[in-house]
């Protein structure tokens, strides 16, 4: 398989999580109410901690050699700018899709990341494709439920618009494996810019809808989140 064909494959496949976790969101069925309720609370505390570990442990140390001080700040304020601004539109409109937009600002970014390291040869790029996977599931079951209960779209709609979606991870790919590998200041500048997108996100939006009421138990699926994309940026050092 060629280079610009396995970047489709992992890409694709990674993508695929999205409209997973969706389904998995739509068919989950626990016969006790408190359970699933702790379940759903742990899942979004789940999806915060791994997109927590992306900008931790991936978008920011890979972007920074690219960068100089002043530029990487600018993108990472002006990512969480915008983030807010997307946040504010949404809310006037009636209509919540800030899980689906931190979802998005993870995926594609890291797809771009993944092609642009396969031009340059990269043997990470494997495991990358497997967190990037990991991440988009629980993501995808946070905003199926975000967006089913805020929007009147059906759940076959809402799941093929995820299905949809997923392919936006082989055009970043592609992306970064034809056009972008030889600019590694736009890509990381492009990463940095979705980090602070995405740790916006996190404060305003998932963390606090992971919290309830006397039980304990949801937050420590942000640990457990993070310690799974831990475990990704230690097999790919």
């Amino acid at each position: 398989m060629d280079a610009w064909q396995t970047v489709i494959v992992l890409t694709l496949m990674a993508g695929m999580a999205m409209p997973m976790g969706a389904w998995l969101a739509r068919v989950e069925c626990i016969p006790i109410d408190w359970l699933e309720n702790e379940l759903r609370h742990g899942i979004i505390a789940f999806g915060g901690g791994a997109l927590l570990s992306a900008v931790a442990l991936v978008l920011v140390p890979d972007s920074l050699p690219a960068l100089g001080i002043a530029t990487a700040t600018g993108c990472f304020v002006a990512g969480g700018l915008a983030f807010m601004a997307l946040d504010i539109a949404l809310n006037r409109s009636g209509t919540s899709a800030s899980q689906l937009a931190a979802m998005l600002a993870d995926f594609v970014p890291e797809a771009l990341a993944l092609g642009a390291a396969f031009a340059h040869g990269s043997s990470g790029s494997l495991l990358l494709a497997g967190l990037m996977a990991l991440q988009n599931l629980p993501e995808g079951f946070n905003a199926y439920h975000e967006l089913r209960s805020t929007t009147p779209y059906t759940s076959r709609r809402l799941i093929g618009l995820f299905f949809t979606m997923a392919w936006l991870g082989p055009l970043a790919g592609l992306g970064g494996f034809l056009w972008l590998a030889p600019y590694p200041t736009t890509v990381a500048m492009i990463m940095l810019f979705a980090a602070g997108g995405i740790l916006y996100s996190v404060f305003q939006d998932l963390a606090p809808q992971a919290k309830l009421d006397h039980h304990w138990g949801p937050p420590l699926g942000a640990v457990l989140g993070f310690a799974l994309g831990l475990v990704g940026h230690m097999l790919l050092i």
